[in-house]
């Protein structure tokens, strides 16, 4: 098999990239990276300094991709399926690039830093961090409201690379910071994320490490 995704089921940015594989069929092998074990961490490291996932590896054509957006645009361009996740109009591709951006920045990195500071040791968190993680997500979550009115997905009425970014960000999102009854329309979008089948069937698979989130 020509792809290979290293990864972890419980990472949000690896469902990002799950959604997008899944939502096209495309194949590939999953290959779960255990950083509690020195042997495949040392591995991964070796393939990857940078050490986060996910990352694919494409066997066939030599090539080894970081990032979660370069993943999902190279699978794009070389392994197309059923539904475009980057548009390739240069206005509608611009709109779908600048909600990926705003989803990973605004919600899913406040959203981490939230769940990350749970595991420090106790005397050494952040709180003074986690308060301006959480007015940022809320200012996300204001943004949102206003800018997904009438829209079906985030870059309008087709389903992209946008909706793959927003899918774990706001499923853990939630989690961090409620979204609340005063969000009608951001609430109508992540339930539409939910349900859809390639986010539906990463969040499935990752479920057996549920035990794992901190709370």
């Amino acid at each position: 098999m020509s792809l290979k995704l290293y990864f972890h089921p419980l990472s949000s940015f690896c469902m990002k990239v799950l959604t997008a594989l899944y939502e096209n069929d495309t194949p590939f092998e999953p290959c779960m990276v255990d950083f509690m074990n020195e042997e495949a961490s040392a591995d991964f490291r070796k393939m990857w300094p940078i050490r986060q996932f996910p990352v694919l590896r494409d066997e066939a054509r030599g090539q080894t991709v970081p990032e979660s957006s370069i993943i999902i645009e190279y699978l794009a361009q070389h392994f197309p399926g059923k539904t475009p996740l980057l548009p390739s109009e240069r206005e509608p591709a611009l709109e779908t690039r600048f909600y990926d951006r705003f989803f990973d920045l605004h919600v899913h990195v406040p959203m981490q830093k939230i769940v990350t500071d749970r595991l420090r040791p106790e005397g050494q968190n952040d709180a003074l961090g986690v308060d301006h993680a959480r007015q940022k997500l809320r200012t996300a979550y204001d943004v949102l409201e206003e800018r997904l009115k009438g829209r079906t997905w985030a870059a309008g009425s087709a389903y992209t690379m946008a909706d793959c970014a927003a899918s774990p960000a706001l499923f853990y999102g939630d989690m961090a910071v409620p979204i609340g009854e005063g969000y009608p329309v951001l609430t109508a979008y992540r339930d539409r994320l939910m349900k859809r089948p390639s986010f539906a069937r990463a969040l499935e698979e990752a479920k057996p490490y549920f035990d794992m989130v901190p709370k």
